[in-house]
């Protein structure tokens, strides 16, 4: 039996139309709620509907996560190009992600800019984003997760981001010029943003692959063509 290759695009699409306009209504009602257009609340009362309110958010959020994964899937996306330094892109975003820090965990960024590469800056930080965080998240005692921005001039030239513990990177960056390992890219918790990460950086020719062993979930790696 030949399996066609639309088949779970078009099962996403489906699952994003079935679940947008419920979730956006009962998003809408909870809103009303909080601001008491039905009436005063208690303060149990309203400390319940904030927590269904964050719920509902995150639901939506894994609707659009979904959308987007579809789309990559069906190589719908028309990915933007322009040149950037993603070393600099990922100081960006580590100086507004503090998840961890209550648990001792602290991120630290290294390497010299700029590493260039050309691609979807939007998307490509929304992958190293989703990256960064899955590794704070999995990180389970204190210390320091590393992301360090790399090149490596073989033939293609690769930009490289490798985020772990220090005893992580250089295995990761090592890993670079030859056949990376696989990524793990289905993990609870963490919606779909993996998936997606993936996607937007293989759809660049690029790759992502996961640390060995025990770091194979609080480590990870990417390379993207060094735009030359």
């Amino acid at each position: 039996m030949t399996v066609d290759q639309n088949t779970l695009p078009r099962a996403m699409s489906l699952a994003v139309h079935e679940l947008r306009t419920p979730v956006t209504v009962v998003a809408g009602y909870l809103r009303m709620l909080l601001r008491e257009q039905a009436g005063p609340l208690t303060d149990k009362q309203k400390k319940m509907l904030e927590e269904a309110d964050r719920s509902c958010a995150r639901l939506s959020a894994i609707v659009a996560e979904m959308s987007e994964l579809g789309r990559l899937e069906a190589r719908e996306i028309a990915l933007a190009r322009q040149d950037f330094d993603i070393a600099t892109l990922a100081a960006e975003l580590a100086s507004g992600m503090h998840e961890g820090e209550d648990r001792g965990v602290r991120l630290e960024v290294r390497g010299a800019a700029p590493v260039m590469v050309t691609g979807d800056r939007t998307r490509l930080a929304a992958a190293l984003k989703a990256l960064i965080h899955s590794a704070l998240r999995e990180r389970g005692e204190p210390g320091v997760i590393v992301v360090e921005c790399s090149m490596i001039n073989a033939t293609p030239a690769w930009a490289v981001v490798a985020i772990g513990d220090e005893s992580a990177v250089a295995a990761l960056v090592g890993a670079a010029v030859a056949s990376p390992p696989d990524f793990e890219e289905w993990r609870g918790g963490l919606g779909l943003a993996l998936p997606v990460a993936r996607r937007v950086i293989e759809a660049h020719g690029g790759a992502l692959w996961s640390g060995d062993g025990i770091h194979s979930r609080a480590a990870s790696a990417l390379r993207l063509p060094l735009r030359t």
